[in-house]
């Protein structure tokens, strides 16, 4: 197998320098962006910690991690969730948004039966001290959500990512613009992607996935069987992993 030059390594760190830079200077846009937010909707105005990775240590020992970014995401992950927590009854099922009425509807269907907070923003920092308190065994992805800082620590941490529900429309692979390369290597990083069509498929195969990772399933509000097998085949591969 042929191993990467030192330029594409180099090339590589500088971009992903570049790519966590940038977001560190944006940061006070992107929290003056939450408080505009805030006039329309009194939610963004609360909770600023956990999307920089604080908040009350939960004391998890293991759980398995769900993000799902607002109402619409939640609302197909919930017969997952459902039968995750039936199947694994031992595990905290973590479920994370990004907005206030994706956490409302968190809270709407399962209360304190699963572990609420808000996904950090890609910080490295930031990912790591979300990691630490929630310790997941496998995080399941819904739909688009893929952030360079964030599946880097995962892979750091021996955590199984699998995006369900997947989707990509051309317009989002053609936003991603010069840090394509970077969610390139995020995307080559996933254990599987169960895409909702062959067309979702082959954008996640221009993109850089792995073919043998890369399944079309369907919708997940009608089928959720395959991507439940994939979290339990996931799971055994963690605990042979160690």
């Amino acid at each position: 197998m042929p191993q990467p030059s030192n330029n594409s390594v180099s090339g590589g760190a500088f971009r992903r320098f570049t790519y966590t830079l940038v977001l560190y200077l944006l940061t006070p846009l992107i929290l003056y962006r939450l408080a505009f937010r805030g006039l329309r909707s009194r939610g963004y105005f609360s909770r600023w910690f956990e999307r920089f990775g604080f908040f009350s240590d939960p004391r998890i020992e293991r759980s398995i991690w769900v993000h799902a970014v607002s109402v619409g995401e939640v609302n197909a992950a919930a017969p997952l969730i459902d039968v995750l927590r039936e199947r694994y009854p031992d595990d905290v099922l973590v479920v994370t948004t990004v907005t206030p009425t994706g956490s409302d509807r968190v809270r709407q269907l399962w209360g304190d039966k699963v572990f609420h907070v808000y996904l950090p923003y890609d910080l490295p920092g930031a990912i790591r001290r979300f990691l630490a308190r929630i310790r997941p065994r496998i995080a399941v992805i819904m739909e688009t959500e893929i952030w360079p800082n964030l599946f880097r620590e995962c892979g750091r941490s021996g955590i199984p990512i699998l995006i369900a529900n997947a989707r990509l429309s051309r317009r989002s692979l053609d936003r991603y613009g010069p840090v394509r390369p970077l969610i390139r290597v995020a995307i080559r990083s996933t254990t599987f992607i169960a895409a909702q069509s062959q067309r979702d498929a082959q954008r996640f195969l221009e993109v850089g996935a792995r073919p043998e990772r890369v399944r079309v399933v369907g919708n997940l509000k009608y089928d959720m069987h395959v991507p439940v097998h994939l979290t339990a085949q996931a799971l055994r591969w963690r605990q042979q992993w160690g």
